[in-house]
């Protein structure tokens, strides 16, 4: 009998190697920021990465976690071994060749593409921007490929190295930085972290083929002509790849209407993006990842199966919100001190980590919205139902051009305030289009399998626990004095978010809710099995 693995340690799994591989990415872009600071060689930098990372993004992991994993790991629940394989490689080849083939399009169109992403550059700082578009180009294909290693590696329930690789990715960089930074000059240091970037998508690949090899031994290359499964990933792959990437491809038009609010726009709106995108993948991602191939799974009457959704989702639901919640009243009231800690060092002033919180705080309104969403997409993945979802992702692709631009370039000029205040526009308005996407998964898929959520009891209890904890948290800021920039930073940010933690999760516990509960056991138990060695 195969051996299964419970949603909570799953996604337990899941968390450890996204938290890994975030916080290393916060330290990337905490060292990106001490050399580069805010300034034009940086947006050119950041504007640069946006377009493989997006076409990455679309075309590798949430693509083929919904289209993919379904029947891969459909498969494998069967115990049908050699399909799944069969189907494994088909899709291997065929996203090989399909990325090459975008590959060799994008270097020929990178200035079209660079004048999308980058409207407001000027022209010495848009010429940048293509050439570090064409030098990182060439790694979409190794990241693709590493999603793939990670489809496949999450259908056997082996979450963690698929999830620790981006570590590589992280570490090559992080080592340029420090290796050639404050010796070569902005352009010529931008170019080499360009390169860089190559090299480390290479390392995220390759440390994850010998356990593909592993897992999956019939791996064959192959078009898969014929093949009924392949069919069917094929049928879904158009559908999710604007269904699943709409968070990419939304992030994309706020970092192209970025690029008209004013010089280091891009850059804050990235590093401000870095930090929301922490708890959404550490929890919301994590749970997603660990739920969707336990989901696809399933199989028996329909009452059943939907009954069976409605258990692992009403879970998961509550799992999300008991962290994503206090993550949102974090934002709002310690955004400076987490800012300050991550990039107020070398050239990113004062005044550019107040600018990152403020965006921040902007992007806390749809964060527990597009955290609780993707969950509710995935079970329309996991029915095989990809159409539900695109369509209410092209209306948020939509809503997010119209009030983006609306919050960004207008908003500001009618308020009287400094334009720069429009990243804040971004960030707000496209948590306002999560909220209304929101609205439509979760309906739509009442109507499918019955009402699916948190009883607004619970919600009640979490926020009232999160908004103590964060007055608490801000007195505790207060005290400390406004030490937001250095070293004194990590201090202030260590002890702060530590007081905002600790009174969140005593408020819970003493509420009685079971996510505090189970939570402090995991604590007193991982303490007291130190104790004892």
């Amino acid at each position: 009998m195969r051996r299964t693995m419970g949603g909570g340690r799953a996604a337990a799994l899941v968390g450890i190697g996204i938290l890994a591989s975030r916080v290393l990415g916060l330290v990337r872009q905490g060292t990106f920021s001490h050399y580069f600071g805010a300034g034009a060689v940086a947006d050119a930098f950041n504007a640069a990465m946006r377009i493989p990372n997006f076409l990455q993004n679309l075309f590798g992991e949430g693509v083929l976690s919904a289209s993919f994993i379904p029947v891969y790991a459909g498969l494998i629940g069967r115990d049908e071994r050699e399909a799944a394989d069969r189907v494994a490689g088909a899709v291997g080849v065929l996203l090989a060749l399909t990325t090459a083939v975008l590959t060799l399009a994008g270097i020929v169109a990178t200035p079209l593409l660079v004048r999308s992403v980058a409207v407001g550059f000027d022209a010495p700082t848009r010429e940048l921007t293509i050439q570090l578009v064409r030098i990182v180009f060439p790694g979409i294909g190794l990241l693709v490929g590493s999603a793939w290693c990670l489809g496949i590696l999450n259908s056997h329930r082996r979450f963690l190295l698929s999830y620790l690789s981006p570590v590589a990715w992280n570490l090559v960089i992080i080592g340029a930085l420090v290796a050639w930074g404050g010796r070569a000059a902005e352009a010529r240091l931008a170019t080499i972290v360009a390169w860089a970037a190559v090299a480390g998508s290479a390392l995220q690949l390759l440390v994850q083929v010998p356990t593909v090899r592993r897992v999956a031994p019939l791996l064959r290359a192959s078009l898969g002509r014929g093949d009924p499964n392949v069919r069917q990933v094929l049928r879904s792959f158009a559908p999710v790849l604007v269904g699943r990437g709409v968070v990419q491809i939304s992030s994309y038009i706020d970092s192209s209407l970025a690029s008209l609010v004013a010089k280091g726009a891009v850059t804050v709106f990235t590093n401000a993006q870095s930090l929301s995108l922490l708890p959404g993948s550490l929890f919301g991602m994590a749970v997603t990842a660990a739920e969707l191939p336990a989901m696809a799974s399933l199989h028996g009457a329909s009452d059943e199966v939907a009954r069976q959704l409605c258990a692992r989702l009403a879970r998961s639901l509550r799992r999300i919100a008991f962290f994503v919640v206090p993550s949102a009243a974090a934002f709002l009231a310690l955004g400076d001190v987490l800012a300050g800690a991550v990039f107020g060092y070398g050239r990113f002033t004062r005044t550019d980590v107040l600018w990152v919180w403020a965006t921040l705080a902007g992007s806390s309104i749809g964060l527990l919205a597009s955290t609780q969403g993707r969950l509710y997409a995935s079970t329309f993945y996991a029915l095989k139902d990809t159409r539900t979802p695109l369509r209410f992702a092209l209306v948020r692709i939509a809503l997010t051009l119209i009030l983006g631009y609306l919050a960004a370039r207008h908003v500001p000029r009618l308020l009287g305030i400094d334009p720069r205040w429009g990243t804040v526009g971004l960030t707000a308005s496209a948590g306002i289009v999560g909220w209304i996407e929101y609205a439509l998964l979760r309906g739509a898929l009442a109507a499918r399998i019955g009402a699916v959520g948190v009883p607004a009891r619970t919600m009640t209890r979490f926020w009232l626990a999160a908004a103590v904890a964060a007055g608490v948290g801000w007195g505790t800021k207060l005290l400390l004095g406004s030490m937001i920039r250095g070293p004194a930073a990590l201090v202030t940010a260590a002890v702060t978010c530590g007081v905002f933690g600790a009174t969140y999760l005593a408020i819970t516990a003493a509420l009685g809710e079971g996510e505090a509960a189970e939570l402090l056991a995991r604590v007193r138990a991982r303490v007291g099995a130190r104790a004892r060695r």
